[in-house]
């Protein structure tokens, strides 16, 4: 979780790392990502992209050339992940263990390592085909962050944030992190195949993917006292938890719906759970048309499973829009571009993108209230990345505005450069054609 995004769910524990043999690799399994990003539908094909195998260059229907847009991009990691590490980096290499090489990624404003950007990080290696950063990562994941007692309440998650040298600050998982920890891995079994113990990363991801869904209801001591937790996804609204801590999770948080990824994992994941993921992409695709407000689109940061916003005791305004909520267009519009399973998210990434568009292009704030009250929070590029991802779903022509400003600003450095830099990675990569669903060969239709 972001600095700026505070997230105070009970919970301290004292992490037993889990010992696995050194990586030995085997023969990749075929993967089929997009062979060519496609440079001139305004949407995605009927079929979505990873059906079709073509993704769509935001950039290069803007008119960037593709010589410079693969440039920006490669720009933008080499600067984030091995940049000046005072300045410009957030990914830092740490000691090393039995298994490998181990690295972080910092967020340098509040001075903690956080599942979300860790996952982040990886999905954004993998896609740029950087197993050597990708493993470093995953390998301090699980080192420090994964708890494996079976008797404590956060067994089979990860803590959501700790410290650079290991130690928790909160046990509890924020389930984005899981989410992309889990799709990240099964991208990587595809691309890559996979190793020994974590770095099997197939069976990884299957037992991710289990836990998130059947972990059974534990209740055990903490740094904060007794907590009950279970598992990250409710079975009968099909809707991924705030948190598995029972006193809070009967809400949901819009920006942790990722219908795309539920979609990956209705086809790759293990198989008695497939038919789940497939309702569960259904039933956020559904959160989504009614959570958005009817004219802004803006989606509150915290709700509840039928679509109205939940305004936290310990955080009132998260029934706003704040910054989680910045990436809940991005996940809808991805989904689009992906799956093209509902019609109605063109609809809301129009609506979203002609708000920002009348609140002025170039210091539009970050904070509202649902129906568009503007709340501070300045001009960011955190969000004007994630409106700029919009645009894969949006068929208004407005929608290369966006992209436009997305290309005009810089890789983010200085204080803030952890979760503007991570969303402006990830929307270099969407808007370019070059984020892409890596399965095997069988599992894109």
């Amino acid at each position: 979780m972001h600095a700026r995004r505070l997230r105070i769910v009970p919970c301290t524990f004292v992490l037993i790392a889990a010992a696995f043999a050194a990586a030995c690799a085997r023969p990749a399994a075929e993967a089929t990502p997009a062979v060519d990003a496609d440079a001139s539908a305004a949407t995605a094909p009927v079929a979505g992209a990873v059906a079709s195998g073509r993704y769509p260059d935001l950039f290069a229907q803007a008119g960037y050339p593709r010589d410079q847009v693969e440039a920006k991009v490669e720009a933008a990691f080499r600067q984030l992940f091995h940049g000046d590490p005072g300045s410009e980096a957030i990914y830092y290499e740490a000691d090393g263990n039995e298994r490998g090489a181990t690295a972080y990624i910092h967020d340098v404003n509040s001075g903690d390592v956080r599942s979300e950007g860790m996952s982040y990080g990886m999905m954004i290696a993998v896609q740029m085909d950087r197993k050597r950063e990708f493993d470093a990562l995953w390998n301090w994941a699980m080192t420090h962050m994964y708890q494996d007692d079976p008797a404590h309440p956060a067994h089979g998650y990860f803590a959501w944030s700790m410290k650079t040298d290991g130690t928790p600050n909160d046990e509890m998982p924020a389930p984005d992190g899981e989410e992309y920890f889990i799709t990240a891995l099964y991208f990587a079994a595809a691309r890559w195949g996979g190793g020994e113990g974590i770095y099997d990363y197939r069976a990884q991801a299957d037992r991710l993917a289990t836990d998130v869904l059947h972990r059974r209801r534990i209740t055990g001591m903490t740094g904060r006292g007794e907590m009950t937790a279970v598992g990250l996804f409710d079975p009968d609204a099909k809707m991924v938890r705030f948190t598995p801590d029972v006193a809070n999770a009967a809400h949901t948080d819009a920006s942790y719906h990722l219908p795309a990824f539920y979609e990956i994992w209705a086809r790759v994941g293990p198989a008695s759970d497939r038919r789940f993921w497939s309702e569960a992409a259904r039933a956020s695709r559904d959160y989504f048309a009614i959570a958005a407000h009817p004219r802004t689109a803006l989606t509150p940061d915290y709700g509840n499973f039928d679509g109205t916003p939940w305004a936290a005791p310990w955080r009132p305004e998260s029934a706003d829009f704040r910054y989680d909520a910045w990436r809940s267009a991005m996940n809808w519009s991805v989904d689009w571009s992906w799956w093209a399973a509902d019609p109605r998210q063109v609809g809301m990434s129009n609506r979203v993108q002609a708000f920002f568009e009348s609140q002025g292009m170039d210091d539009y704030p970050s904070l509202y209230t649902l129906d568009g009250k503007p709340l501070g929070g300045g001009h960011t590029t955190g969000l004007v990345a994630t409106n700029a991802v919009a645009g894969l779903a949006a068929d208004h022509p407005r929608r290369l505005a966006f992209v436009r400003a997305l290309w005009e600003h810089p890789v983010p450095s200085g204080q803030q450069r952890y979760y503007d830099g991570m969303l402006y990675m990830m929307a270099l990569l969407h808007c370019s054609g070059d984020f892409r669903a890596w399965l095997p060969e069988d599992a894109a239709n």
